[in-house]
């Protein structure tokens, strides 16, 4: 199991000293996500101060840029990081694709399937020296590409494109096209069990693809208890962040999976009425140890390695914000953990 950093990208200007930080720490990858800046430029700075860890999105929104503005940003971050940048996309939600962005939501299932597959349209006539595309979705009819338009060879594998999925379509559509998924920070072993790995490999199944080269990817709520924070600090912030996902009805399939579809529908009434904070008040200790590890920050990585035995997860990282000057001992003490687990 690969042990990650996810980052919320802010301002590039310390981007390469916490890269390299974070290189020379003994993590495997780093993660940007879409949220208040842009998820590529960072990456830009990270591959420039970095030789060896992976670096890749999670996410970047699919749904409000083009497959071959896609097709140039991925295709320039292989070449510039030597091979190692892994493309991640997700469809968001529809309030922010039509509020925030101003773009249509129509079949966001069908539309990120199109855009995945004009983007390796486009790689394949690139790798042809610029000839002989010819796309054509619902969604996306791509037709034109010359010599002078066309990005110079990669001499590297196309970028593996990984998706965001919670529910059964998008689930099946990562196991059928994708090389990885992102599973979203708010699961469970029983949700991981019992209803996505049987709809990411009847995905496979379908596209007559192998699970040996699929790679599952999350980050996982955490709650070290021998920190320089109090345990309870962990504690609240994680039981806040649990009842905002179990708030929200894009996750409800996990929460009616455990029988918590009352306590959701509460949580939900609290939202509108901007009760947040008290909100983490109806996360009960069960619902905490479906959703969080707690452990020791020594004993985190045995923990984990545990609870998604048998390859659940292949890449991991904790739900925590990595930074160089906090939690040195604690994050260094997991770190060994997963290399100890590493090497057996």
């Amino acid at each position: 199991m690969k042990f990650d950093a996810y980052l919320l990208t802010g301002d590039l200007r310390p981007m390469p000293s916490l890269a390299a930080a974070i290189e020379a720490a003994g993590f495997d990858g780093i993660w940007t996500a879409e949220t208040a800046h842009n998820p590529f430029l960072p990456l830009v700075l990270a591959a420039e101060h970095t030789q060896r860890i992976s670096l890749g999105t999670a996410i970047a929104v699919a749904l409000v840029r083009s497959p071959t503005t896609f097709a140039h940003i991925a295709w320039d971050l292989q070449r510039y990081s030597q091979g190692r940048f892994l493309l991640g996309l997700g469809t968001q939600v529809k309030a922010h694709v039509v509020l925030r962005y101003g773009m249509r939501w129509e079949k966001p299932v069908r539309q990120l399937r199109e855009t995945i597959e004009a983007i390796r349209a486009v790689w394949e006539s690139w790798r042809k020296g610029g000839t002989s595309l010819n796309y054509r979705g619902e969604f996306y009819t791509l037709r034109l590409m010359t010599p002078f338009f066309a990005e110079p060879p990669l001499e590297y594998p196309d970028p593996p494109i990984y998706i965001s999925a919670v529910n059964e379509q998008m689930l099946r559509l990562a196991g059928s096209l994708c090389e990885g998924v992102h599973i979203h920070p708010f699961h469970s072993v029983r949700y991981l069990r019992e209803y996505a790995w049987p709809h990411l490999r009847q995905g496979m199944h379908s596209a007559g693809r192998s699970r040996l080269h699929f790679t599952a990817v999350a980050a996982v709520f955490v709650i070290p208890t021998d920190g320089e924070k109090p345990a309870s600090v962990y504690e609240r912030a994680v039981r806040e962040q649990i009842a905002f996902y179990m708030s929200t009805p894009a996750y409800r399939t996990i929460v009616d999976l455990h029988g918590w579809t009352a306590t959701a529908e509460q949580l939900s009434v609290m939202a509108r009425q901007g009760a947040w904070q008290a909100m983490g008040d109806l996360i009960t200790d069960e619902m905490l140890d479906a959703f969080a590890v707690t452990g020791s920050w020594t004993a985190l990585p045995g923990l984990i390695q545990q609870r998604y035995a048998g390859r659940l997860l292949d890449r991991i990282a904790y739900y925590l914000p990595y930074t160089p000057d906090e939690e040195r001992e604690g994050w260094a003490a997991s770190l060994r953990g997963f290399w100890q687990e590493a090497t057996g």
